[in-house]
């Protein structure tokens, strides 16, 4: 999408929208960061806690929030559910038990969609309609602190919309979904749990499985630890995301889960084989037809598993100013790897996304860039 507004009429300083977001953590917070401030839209967070719905408003999230799911979703134009996987059914529930306002729209941001689409359809929503929703961002950190204008930025943002769902609906949520920047993609539920259980469910489990391995080994020799740095420390992150999330996810998606297990236990034992076998050629055919697939793999794109080291750089609309940016950090001898300009509109600033492939190059890169006054976001 464009990022245009012109068709999108329904919005506006004289019609306005309510949008509630129910948990407004990283994903959700970074949801209410696109919409907030913009004309004729007006963001409530809720929480069950109080002081978190303080902490919402205290750090400009969103425009009010409460810890009432009634008050919430009254007259609300948008709801999203942004609770965690295990919570999601239960919201549903709640908000099928409340007089909606008619045509609401809800969606949600979990990473497994079967089960909360097939629950949302067997509920009379009193008008309103759910359809599934999973932006493909992440980070290591988890929380409202965590929330960024700019996490969603160039990902994939999935909706699964039911058979029979109205595409005026779809189409409303989507040139919503505008303000996120992402890329809308569509598709059925049950084939993004396939998916995503593949490329991100699975890699999580292996991650971990692989950390304890070694764990193990190291209970009887620490040099295992000692040693553990760098590219294992790189290609294992992933192991230290959020438990009690995984719980809920891993088991929501268990039986996706369960044959992407038998599948890959299949490819270790094509691995195992050859090496009994020692067969050097099949090993190089094994890592030959990976390499060709992972070239192929976007690089531009977010997903669940998130790139290491980028940062944004806010910058004047000034002729010149990217290529001075790319020359201090020339002469600073840091290794960029990759520039992009994001944004750039006379009514605000330029973005610049600067990626990097060392730690040390983006740590270097954020100290200079303050230094010469330059907003850099991390």
């Amino acid at each position: 999408m464009s990022g245009e507004f012109s068709d999108f009429t329904e919005i506006s300083e004289s019609n306005p929208i309510k949008i509630a977001i129910f948990g407004v953590g990283l994903i959700g917070g970074s949801l209410a960061l696109c919409f907030k401030g913009k004309p004729g839209v007006e963001v409530v967070g809720h929480s069950i806690n109080p002081a978190s719905t303080e902490k919402y408003v205290a750090r400009g999230v969103v425009d009010w929030a409460t810890t009432s799911i009634p008050e919430a979703a009254k007259d609300a134009d948008f709801l999203f559910l942004c609770v965690p996987v295990g919570r999601l059914e239960e919201y549903v529930d709640e908000l099928s038990k409340l007089p909606l306002k008619p045509g609401c729209i809800i969606t949600d941001v979990g990473s497994t969609k079967a089960s909360v689409v097939h629950h949302a359809e067997k509920l009379a929503l009193h008008g309103a309609v759910f359809i599934g929703g999973h932006p493909m961002a992440g980070s290591e950190r988890s929380g409202v602190e965590a929330a960024s204008l700019y996490l969603l930025e160039n990902a994939f943002y999935v909706l699964t919309p039911v058979e029979g769902t109205p595409a005026h609906y779809v189409s409303r949520l989507e040139q919503l979904l505008v303000w996120t920047r992402a890329h809308i993609v569509k598709t059925d539920a049950i084939q993004h749990d396939d998916i995503v259980g593949a490329i991100s469910h699975l890699p999580h489990i292996i991650a971990v499985a692989l950390v304890n391995q070694i764990a193990g080994y190291n209970e009887t020799n620490e040099l295992y630890r000692r040693l553990a740095a760098g590219g294992f420390r790189d290609i294992t992150r992933i192991a230290s995301s959020d438990p009690l999330i995984w719980r809920d996810i891993l088991i929501n998606n268990r039986e996706v889960i369960l044959k992407l297990i038998q599948d890959w236990q299949a490819e270790m034992g094509r691995f195992t084989e050859l090496l009994e076998q020692e067969d050097g050629d099949g090993v190089v055919e094994q890592f030959r037809r990976a390499g060709q697939f992972r070239s192929q793999l976007p690089e531009r794109r977010k997903g669940m598993i998130t790139s290491l080291y980028e940062c944004y750089v806010d910058v004047p609309d000034h002729p010149g100013i990217i290529g001075k940016i790319a020359t201090e950090l020339g002469q600073a001898k840091i290794n960029l790897s990759n520039l992009q300009i994001i944004e750039s509109r006379e009514d605000v600033p330029g973005i610049l996304r600067l990626s990097f492939k060392q730690s040390d190059d983006l740590d270097k890169a954020t100290v200079l860039l303050k230094a010469l006054q330059y907003e850099v976001h991390m």
